[in-house]
């Protein structure tokens, strides 16, 4: 048994629901209005999850405007996924999207040098004047490098648990993979010394033959 604890970024324009939807994941509330996020706010959530003790996600809350995003570096430092929303009501706001995308990418990394995982959230899904068909979204999200997307309403608080379960699967499954990595290192590291030392004792052998 053992506990992971990750890192994951709320990111995307002002008023899209970024703060809402952190309010109602972490503490299943729900507000009609929210003050304006300045900066970063922050909210823990823990889950129990299949063969682990707990998962830990540390929930950041960016703030969208402008003026912020120079800020926005060292909020992304050491993150392990993302949630990039936006407003399926405001063409705008999904527009802007790309924009977030290249930004968290040219910013925080994994190892390997690859994205983070990270999920594209169409929220508002509960209104009539939608202006994002799914088709659209589907591709966007693909040509965009979004491991996937969902439609969402953290008004009515539907697929919010949905989306953020699909996120930690990802988080978990690169998590494992650089363990793996981690490990092979190890041994090849060990294997290298050893066989240093074996000649280097050989050498030593040699030395006293003669």
């Amino acid at each position: 048994m053992c506990e992971s604890v990750f890192k994951v970024l709320v990111i995307g324009d002002s008023s899209v629901g970024k703060t809402a939807m952190v309010a109602r994941y972490c503490h299943n509330r729900w507000l009609a209005q929210y003050k304006v996020t300045l900066g970063a706010d922050y909210a823990v959530k823990t889950l129990t999850w299949k063969d682990r003790e707990a998962v830990r996600l540390h929930m950041w809350d960016l703030a969208g405007q402008d003026h912020f995003r120079q800020m926005s570096r060292t909020y992304f430092r050491g993150a392990s996924g993302c949630v990039v929303m936006f407003d399926v009501t405001n063409r705008q706001t999904f527009e802007n999207v790309a924009v977030w995308k290249a930004d968290l990418d040219s910013k925080v990394v994994l190892p390997s040098g690859r994205p983070i995982p990270c999920i594209l959230a169409a929220n508002k899904d509960d209104e009539q004047n939608q202006c994002v068909p799914s088709h659209e979204l589907s591709k966007f999200a693909k040509e965009q490098g979004f491991f996937s997307f969902v439609f969402m309403s953290v008004k009515e608080n539907r697929n919010v648990t949905e989306m953020m379960t699909q996120l930690v699967e990802q988080m978990l499954s690169v998590e494992e993979s650089l363990g793996m990595v981690q490990q092979a290192e190890d041994v090849s590291t060990r294997l290298i010394r050893i066989e240093n030392s074996k000649k280097s004792s050989d050498s030593e052998s040699c030395v006293c033959a003669r």
